[in-house]
């Protein structure tokens, strides 16, 4: 490598440029502020003949290699991350896959619509409890009779609704970790298949993000990927090269920001000279230039190894990572140069700055590429049995999960009632349903699946039955406003830890149950057989909630009042005194969240053992409850 680029990549540059410049530019505003996909945009592209640009031509691609794509995906994200997220997420880990994996039939039936720009793709594998770790996969993808029937959950997934065509991954042999995991090409359209609401973003806003949810989906067996098992290997293929995209893309939002801080100080006068001859000024912008150098290097260097064939996992880890913290630190400094005018909302630089923080954390997050980087240099850590068994089965911890399937809705009603019963809860008492949270040993909890406000009377009267009182998701309360705030259960709202909680209408999404996983029993009552919920309640009843609460309400209605339930008793937790064979230890407590960090537990989810003292916890280690990173705890 000669460190500089050839004149067929910078007419590249040129061209993407001005494109971007032309089309991107003047709608970025409104894609931003609106959250519009901007479909005519994805539509020229493919005209060009980009959306297939590292692909061979007789597959409808340009016949580029992957420098040219990375500057095209630079020059894009340098006017709008979110276009260059719908871009590199359809080139990257929709197309790839086909292209290196499929079959002859395969590539023709779905890589040359792909790559010809006639349909989008995206790309479908972390889910609720298995980020970018392919092992950990819970959608199941089950032989049949010439087809496999798919079910679960995918998060995060870039481009959803908008694409045509989904690479998805699913768990087609149980309990042998990432050797059963296969990859699938699933069309949009097919029965069963649907997906959730876009989610309403910091950044990167034109980019459509949403899950996927599969209900039994048939996908036959000619859309199987490679062969089954073999799709870890697919997926770390298709991410490597998604970070050298994802590097590019920090990259461009990064020189955006820097080109519109120069022009920024070279305009802005004060005392008679232009901003940009302050030293304060001047020395940030050359700090800024020299970290896109570098992080300009590392991204081509990485793209050049992928063309030439050559191993580039860990060279793509190491641009990825780098170029996404370059890009946090280069765009703040740009906002500071900007002063007071770059704060303002609908600000280009505005923009910048919210769309560079997703580089820090999709296509794996700076930690997960650390510790790429680190298991290329030393190797995996070997893994002993931790003193829990290994990882809880749900984020609620062990959970019962027995779902009720026989019988009519009230068959099921009256059995779940009795099975809570026979644990001792008892419906003859109760409390008044808005009793504040922290004072309520039950609560009924209501999530979106509610629909209308005209079906919150049945969660009243469920609550009243069930001696609850009522709570709800953020959604419920901040968004839809049935409720008031102070009803609200989830990591950043309430927790709840008493006896019995029953989720009416609740998917399950991560936070909430974070805030729910203190109660002693959960029960689900859902729609979608596949909502996380389910794997992490005592007892389900899968079903229209319209249906189930009637049903439920009058299995618990003895036809007398309710007595008054007694108050509730905490008991003080026990004082535990050191002996000689008890360690002492110093108490460390987030600032976040409150959350205590227990030595003698660990944090097994987060690779700590037991018996670990604060001080010994490694430093890229964050809080289990809200994220916040090890240096933000304080000492209590």
């Amino acid at each position: 490598m000669f460190f500089s680029t050839a004149d067929k990549h910078e007419a590249i540059r040129a061209r993407a440029r001005e494109f971007a410049e032309a089309e991107i530019r003047p709608s970025a505003p409104a894609f931003d502020r609106d959250s519009i996909f901007p479909d005519g945009l994805v539509k020229k592209l493919g005209g060009l003949g980009w959306m297939g640009m590292p692909y061979p031509e007789e597959y409808g691609g340009a016949g580029l290699d992957a420098l040219s794509y990375a500057i095209a995906v630079e020059e894009l994200s340098r006017i709008d991350g979110g276009v260059g997220a719908i871009f590199s997420t359809h080139v990257s880990l929709a197309s790839w896959p086909i292209f290196a994996y499929g079959t002859e039939a395969q590539k023709r039936k779905y890589l040359v619509p792909l790559a010809s720009g006639r349909e989008l793709g995206a790309f479908g594998l972390a889910e609720h409890d298995a980020g970018h770790d392919a092992a950990s996969i819970a959608a199941t993808a089950i032989a049949g009779d010439g087809c496999y029937i798919l079910n679960g959950e995918k998060r995060f997934v870039a481009n959803a609704g908008q694409a045509g065509i989904y690479i998805v991954f699913a768990a087609t042999a149980l309990g042998v970790g990432a050797d059963g995991i296969s990859a699938f090409i699933v069309e949009k359209g097919w029965e069963g298949f649907t997906f959730s609401e876009h989610y309403d973003k910091l950044g990167a806003r034109s980019s459509p993000t949403a899950t996927l949810i599969f209900n039994d989906v048939r996908i036959p067996k000619g859309n199987l990927l490679g062969h089954e098992g073999g799709g870890f290997e697919i997926a770390r293929g298709a991410l490597d090269g998604g970070r050298i995209a994802a590097a590019a893309q920090a990259l461009g939002i990064a020189q955006g920001a820097f080109d519109s801080a120069l022009t920024h100080s070279k305009a802005c006068v004060q005392s008679g000279s232009p901003i940009c001859f302050r030293p304060a000024v001047s020395f940030r912008l050359a700090d800024m230039a020299t970290k896109l150098r570098c992080a300009r290097l590392m991204a081509y260097s990485a793209a050049e190894l992928r063309d030439g064939g050559r191993p580039h996992s860990m060279e793509a880890a190491m641009a990825k990572q780098y170029a996404s913290d370059m890009c946090l630190e280069v765009v703040n400094e740009a906002l500071q140069i900007h002063g007071g005018t770059g704060y303002v909302r609908g600000a280009d630089i505005d923009r910048a700055y919210r769309d560079a923080k997703i580089c820090t954390i999709y296509e794996g997050s700076d930690e997960v590429q650390r510790h790429i980087i680190a298991s290329h240099l030393i190797g995996i850590a070997p893994t002993g049995d931790l003193a829990d068994g290994g990882r809880p089965s749900a984020l609620t911890g062990l959970r019962k999960r027995i779902v009720l399937k026989n019988g009519t809705v009230e068959e099921r009603a009256h059995a779940l009632v009795k099975n809570l019963a026979a644990e001792g809860h008892d419906f003859t008492i109760g409390i008044d349903i808005d009793t504040p949270i922290s004072q309520a040993e039950r609560v009924v909890s209501v999530g979106k699946g509610i629909g209308t406000r005209s079906n919150m009377p049945l969660i009243s009267a469920l609550a009243i039955q069930a001696g609850a009182a009522i709570g709800s998701t953020r959604p419920v309360s901040e968004t839809m406003k049935y409720l008031p705030l102070n009803r609200y259960i989830g990591m950043t709202g309430q927790k709840f830890n008493g006896s019995l909680y029953i989720a009416c209408g609740i998917s399950g999404a991560g936070q909430h149950l974070k805030g729910a996983k203190g109660a002693s029993t959960i029960v689900a009552i859902d729609i979608d057989p596949a909502a996380p919920i389910f794997k992490n309640c005592d007892y389900g009843i899968i079903g229209d909630i319209r249906d189930v609460l009637p049903a439920l309400t009058a299995a618990l209605d003895n036809g007398m009042p309710k007595r008054p339930a007694p108050p509730v008793q905490r008991p003080a937790a026990p004082v535990q005194r050191p002996t000689a064979a008890t360690p002492t230890w110093r108490r460390y407590i987030c600032s976040g969240c409150g959350y205590e960090y227990n030595p003698a537990a660990g944090d097994p989810d987060g690779f700590v053992r037991p018996a670990t003292s604060f001080d010994a916890v490694p430093e890229e280690w964050i809080c289990p409850e809200c994220g916040e990173e090890k240096a933000t705890f304080i000492e209590a």
